[in-house]
């Protein structure tokens, strides 16, 4: 019990949920086929996540994310809208070009650590990494595996789809850097997070920060100016480590972009570099506390217990709520339905749910569909795997975003974003 107590929430979650699904194979409520296709196919993506995130505490402990932390700062020359400009730009192009879940764990930590260098708190850069890695994934056949299952079931080749999703894509950007900007990057914003009436600040905004690259309390300021004072050249303690997590990461990228290796074959090698490395220049880095415990058991459990819930009827909810109506109403339809239920649920298997309840002929309706569960999947913290990625990345540095203010401002970015998106896509048909 004691043990229970001393958990974190998540850890609670993560612990029901794995029960919950093996309770449901156990008693029969979930058939052991459905559950061994399930495991199946999520066994490359448990790989993925134990691997990358590995890569990313070492390559953190290496000081890669400082330096380019350090350099971000630097081009945006001391202007803080120049300096948003940049930051939505990096972390649209990470997501578009490489996969929302890397922009989640390589991004992220050079986010905050950005935020010591230009003397904001770390909620504005955290919640830039978070929300453009669900907004700007629609592009792409990579930049989401949602995207990839979309374009096989409508036979669109990586430009194909990106002729149909460009629109869509420059509206879920224009929106999210219109929320950005009023929630979090204006003036008197980026310094504030939880600026209610009596709220608790032991920092600025209820905002704890402690960890590697976290933000020094000296920096932690309320601007009152559009202007900041360009950081120096960050040179990392140990050279070599520095190096040696650096070619990880580059080979990492290289190899999902251009050799086409499975994320999880990427990962696992690159994560393989870091730790030989650590192994020879600082064994003591080298813990079991890297390995994502909580989310190798929440994943797992979230998948059965929604495949429970497909064995019992989700599947003729979804096609009653859906419709089989292919225009522009059925496509608001869907896209609804998908964004409303990847918040209570996950994206990810609510699409998969989703693609079967819509009708085959239906290209439109499931490509709207596909804007509400990689785009509306922003107002809780287990609506999509980019986003549990990043609550863990967050955690691990120790940076605390108010759920109340994480969920407020993400419903308003849900709501807009997945209406311009599918709006756009309606108009470019």
């Amino acid at each position: 019990m004691r043990v229970l107590q001393r958990l974190h929430v998540l850890d609670r979650v993560a612990i029901g949920l794995l029960a919950l699904g093996l309770l449901c194979v156990a008693t029969g409520l979930l058939p052991t086929g459905s559950a061994s296709d399930a495991m199946t196919r999520i066994a490359p993506l448990l790989g993925f996540l134990g691997t990358v995130i590995v890569l990313a505490e070492l390559t953190s402990r290496a000081e890669v994310f400082d330096v380019l932390a350090a350099r971000v700062a630097r081009a945006g020359r001391g202007s803080y809208p120049l300096l948003f400009l940049l930051c939505v730009a990096f972390a649209s192009v990470t997501t578009i070009a490489l996969n929302l879940d890397t922009t989640a764990v390589l991004l992220t930590p050079v986010m905050l650590a950005l935020a010591s260098r230009v003397g904001i708190a770390p909620v504005p850069l955290a919640m830039t990494t978070v929300w453009l890695a669900n907004t700007a994934s629609l592009l792409l056949p990579v930049s989401n595996l949602t995207n990839l299952l979309a374009a096989n079931r409508v036979a669109l080749s990586p430009l194909g789809l990106a002729g149909r999703m460009w629109a869509p894509q420059l509206a879920a950007v224009a929106v999210t850097m219109a929320c950005l900007w009023l929630f979090f990057w204006r003036r008197g914003r980026r310094g504030a997070e939880d600026d209610g009436p009596g709220a608790h600040r032991p920092n600025l905004a209820g905002v704890s920060v402690s960890g590697p690259g976290a933000a020094r309390a000296d920096d932690l300021r309320t601007p009152t100016t559009d202007r900041y004072t360009p950081p120096g050249v960050h040179r990392p303690a140990d050279p070599v480590l520095f190096r040696a997590c650096a070619f990880a990461c580059a080979g990492f990228l290289l190899a999902i972009l251009v050799a086409d290796v499975p994320l999880w074959t990427a990962s696992a090698t690159a994560a393989a570099l870091a730790v030989a490395a650590f192994a020879l220049r600082h064994r003591s880095a080298l813990r079991l506390s890297l390995v994502p415990w909580r989310l190798l058991v929440m994943v797992p459990g979230m998948f059965l217990v929604v495949e429970t819930f497909n064995a019992h009827g989700l599947h003729d909810l979804l096609a009653s709520a859906v419709g089989h109506d292919g225009g522009t109403l059925g496509m608001f339809r869907a896209a609804a339905v998908g964004g409303g239920l990847s918040n209570a649920l996950n994206n990810l298997p609510v699409y998969l749910a989703g693609e079967a309840a819509v009708p085959v002929a239906n290209h439109d309706q499931l490509l709207a569909l596909l804007v509400g569960t990689n785009a509306g999947p922003v107002i809780t913290p287990w609506a999509s795997l980019a986003t549990l990625l990043w609550y863990e990345r967050c955690h691990a540095y120790g940076v605390r975003v108010p759920v109340a203010r994480l969920m407020g401002t993400g419903a308003v970015l849900a709501t807009a974003a997945v209406l311009a998106s599918v709006t756009a896509l309606a108009l470019t048909r």
